[in-house]
């Protein structure tokens, strides 16, 4: 017993070992079939290599690149409202002046100046309008108001009285065109720094061959000079599609996005970026006058002392607003990707086994045939002992009758 089972096992890790099966396959000679199948194989193939390979890159892997950004106006503004001259520079005009990637340059405002704490009418526009003392509740506020109510109607302005900074600001008349119309020929600076951890690539927008002489006399252009970064306001907003002139009466805002799309298969210096300008609000052909919100404003302060007095002077700035965005990916050579997809491609071509032997088993008038000779039936154990014992008992009886026919025969005799 132990000799045969020994003998078992040993047969068994001999035929695991040193045995190989391989599927059954069969020959078809078909025209239709065989320019099917090669039609599907050429569809992958092209599918692979087009597709997999040039276009979506699949032979390499991405990394998006952790970027920084810095930014700086230069520019010098003048205004002249009622005979009252004043120079506006960078530190003046650009919100927040530490070089963000977001800012604003004001091109518009409308100032309120001496303002102190005490009680003066309301706007004569605001929704503090009254008849009487009992519309304005003495302690109330309105939304849209300035301060504090007395509860006293004031009945030469048909306002009420506010405890607020007096005078009240009076915005309705947006200056026409934009105070600072000069903004149009500032410069603004960019400097973007980029770095691919993945890869150990480190790269700048101030790439090989800008240096400060370069950068003292360069300004950008798309075509003659698409690399400087240093970019003029009036070509910023004429870039992205947008009127200067309109733009800068109640302002708006722009988007720069920087690019960086790298193929590191190829020398590091041709990474470089490029720019593209986009319009976000602010568009000049939008005529519908009721909308909610218009172009794009803020307000601030500047206070002071004055006779042991506080005292302040309002601007509602209106201006542009820049947005830069990095958009970064890397991409390099990497075994792992490549043998995903080429054996994804692989896989796909099964499609065309498929799809032909579908055609051959339930399309082709000889169906029949083919699954004859693609497919060969075994019976079950069981029903191959059940037909023998079948086949024993019937040679039996068939014996049993003849010998039994042939001792009558002779017993006849």
């Amino acid at each position: 017993m132990c000799h045969r089972m020994k003998s078992c096992i040993t047969n068994a890790v001999s035929n695991f070992f040193f045995e190989y099966e391989t599927p059954r396959q069969v020959l078809v000679r078909s025209k239709r079939v065989g320019v099917v199948c090669r039609l599907i194989q050429l569809g992958v193939l092209a599918y692979i290599i087009g597709w997999v390979f040039i276009y979506e890159k699949g032979y390499q892997s991405t990394d998006t690149a952790v970027s920084s950004v810095f930014t700086k106006m230069k520019g010098v503004g003048y205004t002249n409202v009622n005979g009252e001259e004043r120079i506006w520079d960078e530190a003046d005009y650009v919100f927040p002046v530490q070089g963000d990637s977001s800012f604003v340059v004001m091109t518009n405002y409308i100032i309120t100046k001496e303002q102190k704490i005490g009680k003066c009418p309301e706007h004569p526009n605001s929704k503090n309008s009254c008849s009487s003392d009992s519309d304005c509740a003495a302690g109330g506020t309105e939304r849209t108001g300035h301060g504090k109510m007395t509860g006293r109607c004031l009945m030469d302005s048909k306002t009420c009285e506010v405890l607020a900074w007096c005078p009240v600001e009076d915005d309705s008349n947006i200056p026409d065109p934009a105070l600072l119309i000069s903004a149009e020929n500032y410069t603004l600076f960019i400097k973007n720094s980029v770095n691919f951890p993945l890869y150990k690539v480190r790269r700048s927008n101030l790439v090989e061959g800008i240096n400060m002489q370069y950068i003292k006399s360069c300004l950008y252009d798309p075509e003659k000079d698409p690399l400087c970064p240093i970019f003029r306001l009036g070509d910023l907003v004429k870039m992205s599609g947008y009127n200067f002139s309109t733009i800068a009466r109640e302002g708006g805002a722009i988007g720069i996005v920087i690019d960086w799309t790298c193929n590191l298969d190829y020398a590091e210096s041709e990474c470089c970026p490029t720019y593209t300008f986009h319009g976000l609000y602010g568009d000049a052909g939008e005529k519908d006058k009721a909308r909610a919100s218009v172009g794009y404003n803020f307000r601030y302060t500047q206070h002071y002392m004055e006779d042991s007095m506080e005292k302040r002077n309002l601007l509602k700035v209106f201006g542009i607003r820049f947005d830069i965005i990095v958009r970064s990916e890397a991409r390099k050579f990497d075994i792992i990707p490549t043998l995903m997809a080429i054996g994804s491609g692989v896989g796909i071509f099964g499609v065309a086994t498929v799809v032909c032997d579908v055609i051959l088993l339930y399309l082709l008038p000889k169906r029949h045939f083919y699954s004859n000779m693609k497919f060969k039936v075994t019976e079950l154990l069981e029903e191959v002992s059940l037909r023998l014992l079948c086949n024993v008992n019937t040679l039996q009886v068939f014996l049993f009758i003849q010998s039994k026919h042939k001792g009558a025969t002779e017993a006849f005799l």
